[in-house]
């Protein structure tokens, strides 16, 4: 399917221009986030924790701490919802009341199943290091015995998901368009600065290419 299905729980009530359930977009807000938040109820106590995550197919994969009381509630099958957002602009218009901020953002419900599989697993890890800089993986030293069991990693099927978009310039009343008062968009980028190097690093190795003119923006 190309789109996801519309749920009590993800269709929009309000501004429902501004949802999106088309996989492909889903896709590409949650590939361009760094961090998640997770919501969830433990004993009765309401959490929303920021977090780290992966995208690899339908699946969403949450790693962390095996001491963790987040990842251990979670693999107790308790209802989750995962939310990304992404900050395009600023939207100012002529009245305070039209001010706005231009987003992409994503949620997601379920629930979360712990991953044992070992292949499975140093998959997930590998997806978690590529989401955030691809080209890393290759790399690097892979986790050890003693690291993969002090690492609990979460996956969560990408089923009951829905976006929500605003785009585009401020919307003032009619009446207020003739005030003379500059009215537009402030665009925002998360933007790359030149690699620093660690004071530790042996003489001669320079900053691969993955490094350089560093984006979050799909190429």
């Amino acid at each position: 399917m190309n789109s996801f299905k519309p749920t009590t729980r993800t269709k929009l009530k309000r501004m429902v221009e501004r949802g999106e359930y088309d996989r492909g977009m889903v896709y590409r807000i949650l590939d361009e986030g760094f961090v998640c938040h997770v919501g969830l109820i433990i004993d009765g106590q309401p959490y929303v924790i920021p977090t780290g995550y992966g995208r690899a197919g339908d699946s969403l994969y949450i790693h962390g701490s095996a001491a963790s009381r987040l990842l251990r509630s979670m693999a107790g099958g308790i209802p989750v919802c995962v939310t990304v957002t992404l900050v395009d602009g600023l939207v100012l218009a002529r009245s305070a009341f039209h001010h706005s901020i231009n987003y992409r953002s994503v949620v997601i419900f379920g629930t979360a199943t712990i991953v044992a599989d070992f292949r499975e697993k140093m998959m997930a890890l590998q997806t978690f290091t590529e989401h955030i800089i691809p080209g890393r993986w290759a790399e690097v030293r892979e986790p050890n015995e003693q690291e993969l069991k002090a690492t609990t990693v979460l996956v969560l099927a990408l089923e009951e998901v829905s976006a929500k978009i605003r785009s585009g310039p401020p919307k003032d009343d009619p009446e207020d368009q003739e005030l003379p008062v500059w009215a537009g968009e402030l665009p925002l980028r998360v933007e790359a600065k030149e690699p620093v190097n660690d004071p530790n690093l042996r003489p001669g190795i320079t900053p691969p290419f993955y490094t350089l003119n560093y984006s979050r923006k799909e190429k």
